[in-house]
């Protein structure tokens, strides 16, 4: 699959680098407290601590910045500097998260930048791996009264 087959209109990525990227990150560490936060290894959350990550979806004109800090990911505001910054296209985040597509293969075409501290970008990886992908369904986190089968 050719890495530009899909990608945000121009347009939508002009308005959506506009934003604040704060608000936009206090939203994603609610998402990683709710769904990953309890799934991390106490060495790992050890490791993590203090550090500051970015993701940032290029082709949306978005990033995220936020730290391992006191038992939870909290957003950074105004993170000049960041330990480990992970890039990709929306669509390259999407197949690594339903791994359909595998990060090192990302990483060697270039659809997937790591750019800082190594060490922390093997542990990211390693973990997210290692992580069995039911924990993101929603059953896990929200209300079980919302995915009720029907009978019948």
């Amino acid at each position: 699959m050719s890495p530009t087959a899909y990608s945000f209109p121009v347009p939508v990525q002009k308005v959506l680098s506009r934003l604040p990227s704060y608000p936009g990150s206090i939203l994603f560490v609610a998402g990683l407290n709710l769904a990953l936060a309890r799934h991390l290894s106490p060495d790992t959350l050890r490791l993590l601590d203090g550090k500051k990550l970015r993701i940032r979806a290029k082709d949306a004109g978005v990033g995220f910045d936020f730290v391992w800090r006191d038992g939870s990911f909290s957003a950074a505001r105004h993170a000049d500097e960041t330990d480990l910054a992970i890039s990709a296209s929306v669509h390259d985040f999407l197949l690594l998260v339903q791994r359909k597509e595998d990060p090192d293969t990302l990483f060697f075409s270039r659809r997937l930048v790591m750019e800082g501290d190594t060490e922390l970008g093997l542990l990211v990886k390693n973990t997210l791996d290692s992580i069995d992908l039911s924990v993101f369904s929603p059953t896990n986190f929200l209300p079980g009264r919302l995915f009720r089968r029907k009978a019948g």
